[in-house]
């Protein structure tokens, strides 16, 4: 009888140890989000950009990270600073280290995406939550406002009447994954509005934005190289070129451009974690040994730190000192 209860004991512990080592490892924004739930931009920041903040909840949803606690207190911060007409501003802490609205939006298309992408994320919640209910409406409504028909893409903003190519992938990202008939349909056309609008034939590239000027500007790594990935980074599918050897192609000419941005600006945590997926572990080992001395300061944006957290997570270690990361 004893071996009996001794041989169900360890069945359960067993049980619950496999349970316990397949769950989602839980995101740690400790430093990056207050009691009030706001998620600044920065380690102990002062500046809190929703777009960011959603970015990087997405970031760790997509790659299998629970956001539940974290999504759940910023949503709640944020919808009673949503403005009337669904946008958002951007805010800062003021003299009494209050949270207040200090600039606009850079983009409310994509801003506007994202807050119906990280809404959808909690569905239980959202599914009885009339308050959300309601600021997804809103949101979906002003989203529509921005379409523009003659191009079949979206607008930045009422102000900003061009496109973006990075702002209209995350819109399609949105559509693409929405469970509406609707928005499904929506997505599919986007999508060929998109290939139609942004790329380049000739140069077999794609355009960042609808600004005739743009064109002739020598291309920088940001957006310009950056905005060649973005396809791959929301899975979206381009008929004009195979991506596995694209990717291969943009780090064989732009890795060592993307391992040197943690030299003078933010080190791209997003491309560390395109790289896991694409299985280029090389590339992720030398972007840790680069970017890690960063983390936490001044130029670790909350994005990063939860690309750190995937690719830690995925038992990626730093690439040795020795290694020539190029």
């Amino acid at each position: 009888m004893k071996w009996e209860k001794f041989n169900r004991l360890c069945v359960l512990l067993l049980g619950c140890a496999v349970l316990a080592s397949n769950a989602a490892p839980t995101l740690d924004l400790k430093g990056y989000v207050d009691d009030s739930g706001a998620i600044s931009v920065l380690h102990r920041g002062s500046s809190s950009d929703p777009y960011f903040a959603m970015q990087a909840l997405l970031l760790a949803n997509d790659n299998g990270m629970d956001i539940t606690a974290p999504s759940r207190k910023f949503i709640n911060w944020l919808l009673p600073r949503q403005k009337p007409d669904g946008t958002f501003d951007r805010f800062c802490r003021d003299d009494s280290q209050l949270w207040v609205a200090c600039k606009t939006a850079d983009a409310d298309d994509s801003l506007l995406a994202l807050w119906m992408l990280l809404l959808s994320t909690q569905q239980t919640e959202l599914s009885k939550n009339l308050a959300w209910q309601k600021s997804f409406e809103t949101s979906k409504a002003s989203l529509d406002r921005l379409f523009q028909p003659s191009r079949g893409i979206y607008m930045v903003s009422p102000v900003y009447l061009h496109g973006l190519l990075m702002d209209n992938l995350e819109v399609w990202s949105y559509l693409s994954k929405s469970s509406q008939p609707k928005r499904s349909a929506e997505a599919s056309k986007l999508a060929q509005s998109i290939q139609a609008t942004f790329w380049d034939p000739a140069n077999k590239r794609f355009l960042v934005s609808t600004q005739l000027e743009q064109r002739g500007e020598k291309a920088r790594f940001y957006p310009d190289h950056v905005a060649q990935l973005f396809p791959l980074l929301v899975k979206f599918s381009v008929t004009s070129r195979n991506e596995q050897p694209f990717y291969r192609q943009w780090m064989s000419s732009y890795r060592e451009q993307w391992l040197k941005q943690s030299e003078t600006d933010y080190p791209w945590g997003l491309i560390a974690v395109l790289a896991l997926r694409e299985n280029d572990s090389f590339s992720v080992r030398c972007w840790l040994r680069e970017a890690t001395p960063l983390r936490h300061s001044s130029r670790w944006a909350i994005t990063d730190e939860v690309a750190y957290q995937i690719v830690t997570n995925a038992q990626i270690t730093s690439a040795p000192a020795s290694s020539e990361c190029k």
